[in-house]
């Protein structure tokens, strides 16, 4: 593997901190914190598969156009902004996709122990049974020895799942209808400027990640190892 592609699969675990950091750039106003429906819009551009590159030109050419308008009603105040932009360079890159495979790992064995240790930790002080199959499962692997990341990956995915379920299971029906609404008021200015299959799954990232967050539960997917 050459240097080249070592960057871009270490980027591959950088992609949210990469996107958070080059909007905060292109934006250009100091400090500006994403909201919940923005980390769910980098997620789903990570599960469908949109390379790093292709998000970070979207999100240039998304402000170059907005900055060429006579008329700026408003500041740039959500990645959402920048999704059509981002999808339409998705699609001129696909090769970009295959970058993903397994290589050298872009941080040390033992970081990666140590971030399944402690969020099998956090799943066992949550006090919740229901989680302590998932903190044995992650106490397993953080015995083992994980040459191939992306195999890693998978395994944590389906782990996350198997909360998720549990999460969903213990919210109340008012609960749930109160964070649609919330979701549904954010999206309501970007329907517009994505395709049914974009909101759909920015819609799953988002409740999915809410639900973890309320049951004060981690994300396990390595994206999140700082």
């Amino acid at each position: 593997m050459n240097d080249a592609e070592e960057r871009g699969f270490a980027n591959y675990f950088n992609y949210f901190t990469e996107i958070e950091e080059h909007f905060q750039k292109a934006r250009a106003t100091g400090l500006f914190l994403l909201s919940p429906l923005d980390w769910a819009l980098i997620e789903s551009w990570k599960n469908s598969g949109v390379p790093l590159e292709a998000a970070l030109r979207g999100i240039d050419i998304a402000f170059e156009k907005w900055r060429g308008r006579k008329h700026k009603t408003q500041l740039v105040n959500s990645l959402a902004f920048c999704s059509q932009a981002v999808m339409t360079e998705a699609q001129r890159t696909p090769e970009a996709r295959e970058r993903r495979g397994a290589g050298p790992a872009p941080f040390p064995e033992e970081s990666v122990r140590s971030f399944l240790l402690e969020n099998a930790r956090r799943l066992r002080e949550s006090g919740a049974v229901e989680f302590a199959e998932t903190a044995a499962a992650l106490e397993r692997l953080a015995g083992e020895t994980h040459p191939d990341l992306e195999a890693l990956e998978q395994n944590l995915t389906v782990l996350e799942q198997r909360l998720i379920g549990v999460a969903a299971a213990r919210q109340s029906e008012e609960e749930a209808l109160g964070i649609r609404r919330d979701l549904d008021a954010q999206l309501r200015p970007y329907r517009g400027k994505m395709t049914a299959e974009q909101l759909a799954m920015l819609e799953r990232q988002y409740l999915e990640r809410g639900l973890l967050e309320r049951a004060g539960v981690p994300r396990l997917s390595l994206f999140y190892l700082r």
